[in-house]
């Protein structure tokens, strides 16, 4: 039987990579952030994972748009029809309908009054009567399980696909704040680039993402390898096909730059800690959260470099999109949500 109420409540992590949303505690969507549209029409023709499978592979009628970008709205129009497509296929999912939505949306903590504007009006034009904000190193926090409205400091470091959140979260606010756009797409990129210098092999970005997924590592020694990961393409001078086996030090080199930006964000951070929280996330130690905590051996290498000890999430990839959740159960006890 399918119900009808006036108003449903769901939690929604946007991602640059994948959107998330929660509906009665459950994940009802977890998909790539990506749409495929008519190019004469502009019409949504295709979202989530069925767009990301054109993605590459578009013709003179259709194109792909990955709407936002480091983090935030690049394109309004098609991150409208993103977010109401995964409201309908949601909705589609969980046997419900609502003409109007109560929805808390997790956004990076660096971006700006005009990039928070396009997020909210993208959620109001997709059906949100109520919208609430929540900063993203807060939802992960509250995602992860830490108290976040307790007098004592916990630091939080989300790496994203488009921007790494850094933030010192006491007594329900943001102490201490860091938002780079560096992230997992710069991962990618370093990896595409990389694969072409060293190999003379385009690769797109869907097969960088499956080289950093299956070898990507932050160190040169680990203690259980992957093993090389075969891939194939075309080479740039002779368009004949190529099959080149990838070894984690290999990845592990080409992204050092990037990997060491976020090191150098996080000693940022650290600097403007105040003593009394610095001791406290001494003694807690710095979470990971994000799909950039999953690259192998990253938490080691902080902990070594830094001299903090580094914990990755329970499931770093849902923790932002969990907080939310939680931050949707508790609107009214929750004072740092945004309106």
């Amino acid at each position: 039987m399918r119900l009808f109420s006036l108003t449903k409540e769901i939690a929604v992590d946007l991602g640059t990579a994948n959107t998330i949303i929660i509906h009665n505690d459950k994940i009802v969507i977890n998909e790539p952030s990506i749409v495929a549209l008519d190019k004469r029409t502009d019409k949504l023709i295709a979202v989530g994972k069925e767009a990301q499978q054109m993605e590459g592979k578009e013709n003179e009628y259709i194109r792909t748009v990955r709407p936002l970008r480091e983090g935030v709205i690049a394109d309004f129009n098609a991150a409208e029809l993103m977010i109401r497509g995964l409201v309908k296929k949601a909705s589609a999912k969980s046997d419900w309908f609502s003409p109007s939505l109560r929805m808390v949306i997790g956004f990076p903590s660096g971006a700006s009054e005009v990039e928070r504007r396009a997020v909210r009006d993208s959620a109001e034009h997709a059906n949100g009567r109520d919208v609430y904000m929540l900063f993203e190193p807060m939802a992960a926090a509250i995602g992860i399980g830490l108290d976040v409205q307790a007098a004592e400091g916990n630091m939080i470091v989300d790496i994203g696909g488009g921007t790494t959140e850094i933030a010192v979260i006491s007594l329900g606010g943001i102490v201490t704040n860091m938002s780079i756009r560096v992230a997992g797409d710069d991962l990618t990129e370093d990896i595409q680039g990389h694969m072409r210098r060293a190999h003379n092999v385009k690769v797109g970005v869907r097969t960088a993402e499956l080289i950093k997924i299956n070898v990507g590592s932050a160190l040169t020694e680990l203690e259980n390898p992957p093993e090389d990961y075969i891939v194939h393409g075309p080479n740039q001078m002779t368009a004949l096909p190529m099959e080149i086996p990838v070894s984690y030090q290999e990845i592990s080199h080409c992204i050092e730059k990037t990997i060491s930006k976020i090191e150098t964000a996080v000693l940022a951070a650290l600097e403007q800690t105040p003593p009394e929280l610095y001791a406290d996330i001494v003694r807690n130690g710095i979470w990971l959260a994000g799909g950039g905590a999953l690259i192998r051996g990253l938490d080691k290498r902080l902990t070594d470099k830094i001299g903090i000890q580094f914990h990755i999430a329970e499931d770093p990839l849902l923790a932002v999109a969990k907080g939310t959740g939680v931050a949707l159960k508790n609107i009214d006890n929750f004072s740092f949500l945004i309106r």
